[in-house]
């Protein structure tokens, strides 16, 4: 029994019933989820974009030269590509990616575009701790700077997101940075069109889950039964995606059976939104604070430059 499957049954035995999100994203979710951020509605990559192009002059400056770039995911699009052109002198560059097909494909592009830039890879899991020994470079570098562009950090439960924080601020060191990109509460209305759009693709982008589990694990079940749901937890200020029973129905797992009664959900993704102060409140806890903070034009998506609170002490190296 893989972890997938493992996985699919523990969350389909719980109640309510949920599948973990990482697993929308086979190489058929990744492809669908790019063409959703093509989108008319779905808003953030855009709005990301906006700030990398308009703001990077300023971050860079505060980055300064001679940095070391650690990014969480493997970056070679054109975000990575922005942010390494803009910076003076970088000492290195590190995308941490538990897949090492995608590490590798990023590697090769970003240096035929970088070549006299060190590319140290990493293959591993950028949730879990990172030995310390895999990032270290001789000699070290004058900052080490965390790069998590994006909103996938609004992925993670405030708690989940707190320590995630934590381990950020303890690979930058005491005179590195973090700089993260979060997704801002706005109107209702507009959250849930950027995740239930008219084209139907985050649809299909939610049900390839469920044609996952009929390919790869052989289960038993209807299609038809299901349909996308994206919904707005105003008690967690989240975007939730569901899939949801339209009828009685059952899903098969090897020797497991789960039954879904009509209306029942499986909760697949969560999309936290925040302030401004709440997250650098959220930081604050994780030992971390607001440096400065970066608006796209509308307002929608910040990015924010953290660093180590000196008042904490030296963090563990």
């Amino acid at each position: 029994m893989n972890d997938f499957e493992i996985d699919v049954i523990q969350g389909l035995s719980h109640s309510p019933k949920f599948l973990p999100c990482k697993y929308l994203y086979d190489e058929k979710g990744s492809d669908l989820f790019e063409q959703i951020c093509e989108t008319k509605d779905y808003y953030v990559t855009r709005a990301d974009l906006e700030l990398h192009q308009t703001k990077l002059p300023e971050i860079s400056q505060l980055i300064g030269p001679h940095a070391h770039i650690i990014e969480f995911g493997s970056g070679a699009g054109t975000k990575t590509q922005q942010l390494l052109s803009s910076l003076t002198e970088p000492r290195a560059y590190t995308p941490i990616e538990i897949s090492p097909t995608a590490l590798a494909l990023s590697v090769e592009t970003l240096q035929s575009i970088f070549p006299d830039l060190s590319i140290i890879p990493l293959e591993a899991d950028y949730t879990q701790d990172i030995d310390p020994d895999d990032l270290r470079l001789d000699p070290p570098a004058r900052r080490r700077v965390v790069y998590f562009p994006g909103s996938t950090i609004g992925n993670f439960t405030r708690e989940e997101a707190r320590g995630f924080l934590t381990r950020m601020g303890k690979i930058a060191q005491q005179n590195g940075a973090v700089l993260v990109g979060v997704d801002l509460i706005k109107p209702i209305p507009e959250l849930l069109r950027a995740y239930d759009d008219d084209e139907g693709i985050t649809e299909r982008f939610n049900k390839n889950l469920l044609v996952r589990l009929k390919e790869e694990l052989g289960a038993e079940l209807d299609l038809d039964a299901f349909k996308h749901e994206a919904r707005f937890n105003s008690e967690l200020n989240r975007i939730e995606m569901h899939l949801v029973a339209t009828k009685p129905t059952s899903i098969r797992v090897a020797q497991h059976h789960f039954h879904l009664a009509a209306g029942e959900t499986i909760h697949t993704e969560s999309s936290h939104k925040y302030t401004i102060e709440d997250f650098q409140a959220l930081a604050k806890e994780a030992g971390l604070i607001a440096e400065r903070v970066w608006l796209d034009e509308g307002a929608r998506f910040s990015m924010h430059y953290l660093v180590p609170d000196p008042s904490k002490g030296r963090l563990n190296q």
